[in-house]
């Protein structure tokens, strides 16, 4: 079977565009918006631990988890609070993004 170069290109590109568009979603941010109690605070670290339900956007079961967050977002919230979060899932990392009780 000999080499055709007609075809070679459109296959190039089309496999390109098979990469990008099965990576795209996995290179930004997933968001989604929850609800949980809060179960430790730790602004010097930038970290605050929530049980929550399941959060399907970001494939999380039922859990206890540790978000980092700015430390401006904790200074309003204590462990024991019920609070509604925005949370994100980018590179493994999860992040309170916004938070409130």
């Amino acid at each position: 079977m000999a080499f055709n170069r007609k075809y070679a290109m459109p296959m190039a590109v089309a496999t390109a565009m098979a990469v990008v568009t099965l990576a795209t979603p996995l290179a930004f941010a997933q968001q989604a918006d929850a609800s949980g109690e809060v179960r430790r605070v730790d602004p010097a670290a930038g970290k605050v631990t929530i049980k929550h339900d399941e959060i399907k956007a970001l494939d999380l079961p039922a859990m206890t988890l540790v978000y980092d967050a700015d430390p401006a977002l904790l200074a309003k919230i204590k462990a024991g609070d019920k609070v509604r979060f925005t949370a994100t899932r980018k590179d493994g990392k999860y992040v309170v993004t916004a938070i409130t009780n």
